[in-house]
């Protein structure tokens, strides 16, 4: 079955996404490389953001506006998901956030939750940005998936920088429901479930870390 993922189309994407894959970048310009990528991504997840309309007033006449009818939710996946935070909560007027903590072992590469806070999802049905910028095995995203339902939430989008078709392929399979947006889609992974070609470890590159 062909994979189910949005890869960004645009130009601007691929040349953002070259230069947080070059090892010469550091990691101030690696922040704002991000930054400016995860604007473009969640521009791309939340195109269908349902609109209302009321009547403004324009320095000439009262036209007819739109407004966005609901705010959003952002869960990162601790840490490096917190590199995709900040640009969502300067793009969206009204936005609530989640935290997931997931440590992944780099031996098993099973990852275990040590950290979970999400608002209550259940009141209004609110579009949930899951975003986490690699997207390796799919075990971490189905893990934050699974939580995120268990809270309420029914519309989730994943949004990540690369994603490895192996990890694509799980969270298709156990989350159908969930699309998944992203800058690049890579070839495969490593032996060692790293993605290749990949970029590193983002968390270790953004905060710098390594």
């Amino acid at each position: 079955m062909p994979l189910q993922i949005t890869v960004s189309t645009h130009p601007l994407a691929a040349h953002l996404v070259t230069h947080l894959r070059d090892a010469r970048t550091a990691p101030a310009p690696f922040r704002n490389l991000s930054d400016l990528l995860t604007v473009i991504l969640a521009l791309d997840a939340t195109r269908d953001l349902a609109t209302r309309t009321e009547p403004v007033n324009t320095p000439l006449e009262t036209m007819d506006g739109t407004y966005l009818a609901s705010g959003i939710v952002v869960v990162p996946i601790l840490r490096a998901g917190l590199g995709m935070l900040q640009p969502i909560l300067n793009l969206f007027p009204d936005v609530s956030v989640g935290y997931i903590g997931l440590a992944r072992d780099h031996t098993t590469a099973v990852a275990s939750t040590y950290y979970e806070k999400l608002p209550n999802l259940r009141e209004k049905n609110r579009p949930v940005l899951l975003v986490d910028p690699m997207l390796a095995t799919g075990g971490s995203a189905c893990q934050a998936i699974d939580a995120i339902k268990k809270a309420g939430g029914t519309d989730i989008r994943l949004v990540c920088v690369v994603a490895a078709p192996e990890g694509v392929a799980v969270v298709n399979a156990a989350h159908p429901d969930v699309p998944i947006y992203a800058a690049a889609l890579d070839r495969e992974l490593s032996d060692v479930k790293y993605i290749l070609p990949g970029l590193g470890d983002y968390g270790d590159r953004l905060f710098g870390t390594l």
